[in-house]
């Protein structure tokens, strides 16, 4: 717990990117919560999401298109600032990408029941997945569309306000919900980009320390998880040997704040929706 609180001691940068169909206004009660604490915490609204005025198949065509946001952002920092990047969901894609071409400007990146690739397969391959597994019914009334003629791959995706209320929504406050159905846009899926090899590597995206949390796992006191952190002073950098969300005063992601970079990659994607 002490180790915990020592490594929050100095004031960080979050930056938080969305999952599909939503944009930074989805991250509005963790940047209350990460300034309360004084940390700085930056949303982005990637290609043809949230406010972005660009149009999804129009201006946004490419994986490319919808990460530019986040690139001219990481762009703008300055040469000695390191960031906490946070992705949520199909927001995974982008922060592993940002920590490929990135990786000198991140402390640590937080994938919160994100897509996380490897470096190994295409990381269209975890789409591919999530589909393969996903029974259709579970879907309810999300729209996938063909933009590119019935026989190709799907190119963008809609969710539909029964899907949001039962999967995407389903504990969270009336008002989250009703928010959420005001303001999803269709999003890309970019297939034929993320479907390319070799895109990530070991020596940039492999190098980032990162870590993964399951936000649908049972909630547990700190009390009864804080045995299980082990502190790294050389790197500053956490290891818990069952990850966990540590509720704190403060905000749930100041306490999933990373694992070791020796901590074993997975290839598999603990997200809920796309």
């Amino acid at each position: 717990m002490k180790n915990r609180e020592k490594i929050m001691e100095t004031t960080k940068h979050f930056v938080l990117v969305h999952g599909a169909s939503h944009g930074a206004w989805c991250w509005y009660k963790l940047v209350t919560m990460l300034r309360l604490a004084g940390h700085r915490a930056t949303t982005i609204d990637l290609g043809g999401c949230g406010v972005n005025p660009k149009q999804l198949n129009v201006e946004v065509v490419s994986f490319s298109d919808y990460m530019e946001p986040l690139t001219e952002f990481m762009v703008s920092l300055p040469p000695e600032e390191k960031i906490i990047l946070v992705g949520h969901s199909f927001g995974g894609f982008s922060i592993s990408f940002a920590m490929e071409k990135f990786a000198e400007k991140i402390l640590v990146a937080v994938f919160v029941t994100a897509y996380m690739p490897n470096c190994i397969n295409p990381p269209a391959t975890l789409i591919n997945e999530f589909f393969k597994w996903s029974p259709l019914d579970s879907m309810y009334d999300c729209q996938v569309n063909f933009g590119n003629g019935s026989e190709t791959r799907p190119t963008s995706s809609s969710f539909g306000p029964e899907f949001l209320t039962k999967m995407v929504y389903l504990r969270c406050p009336s008002e989250d919900l009703e928010l959420g159905k005001m303001l999803v846009r269709p999003t890309g899926i970019f297939m034929d980009d993320l479907s390319k090899e070799s895109q990530l590597t070991e020596a940039k995206f492999g190098a980032s320390p990162n870590h993964e949390d399951d936000v649908d796992k049972d909630e547990t006191d700190e009390d009864e998880t804080a045995a299980e952190e082990d502190y790294h002073k050389e790197d500053n950098t956490f290891v818990f040997a069952a990850p966990r969300i540590f509720r704190s005063s403060s905000s749930t992601l100041l306490l999933l704040f990373v694992s070791s970079k020796k901590k074993k990659k997975t290839s598999g994607s603990k997200t809920a929706m796309i």
